[in-house]
């Protein structure tokens, strides 16, 4: 079928590769994200700056988040995982705000969006989660906004990775935003 195989699926306590999404390979090529430097910049920020703390919520631990989040940078794809073997775009929010926010979110994408409180794009802040529709059900992709229209997220092809909100791929599929921490 011409599908390259890149995701990690588990069964059971065995992995095997799940086809990428053809649609989602092109994905940033408008507005491609240099992980690298996102994480260096994320990392080196201070967050105690009157500018962080505007944007953060009062619950949120903005450096326990991105110590969290840089761990999980680069862990494949596994669709019911739940460990740095292999994880799922929802356990992810969910393993984020459990250690790091102590938490707990709903397991799925479509409980994730029903709870929380409705955040329009224009007013998201650090931890806020972002939905998307990438398979026709809505909501199916869940991530974790950070700041600059970038967003952490575990992709299908590309496993816990950081992307753009702005790229045509994510612009075209964002159905709105939760923050479960004021």
């Amino acid at each position: 079928s011409g599908e390259t195989p890149s995701a990690v699926v588990q069964e059971d306590d065995e992995f095997r590769f799940a086809p990428r999404i053809k649609e989602e390979e092109s994905r940033e090529d408008d507005k491609k994200v240099d992980l690298a430097k996102v994480k260096k910049d994320l990392v080196s920020k201070s967050p105690s700056s009157s500018h962080y703390k505007n944007l953060t919520p009062v619950g949120i631990d903005r450096d326990q988040v991105l110590l969290t989040l840089v761990s999980y940078l680069g862990v494949p794809y596994a669709f019911g995982g739940s460990t740095k073997r292999g994880i799922d775009c929802s356990a992810f929010t969910s393993q984020v705000y459990a250690g790091a926010v102590n938490t707990s979110l709903p397991r799925s994408t479509a409980e994730q969006f029903e709870r929380g409180m409705e955040v329009s794009k224009d007013d998201l802040q650090f931890g806020d989660l972002v939905f998307f529709n990438t398979t026709g059900r809505t909501p199916s992709h869940v991530g974790i906004y950070i700041e600059d229209d970038l967003f952490a997220h575990a992709s299908v092809s590309y496993g816990v990775t950081i992307s753009s909100l702005e790229s045509k791929y994510y612009r075209n599929r964002f159905v709105g935003a939760r923050r479960f921490v004021q």
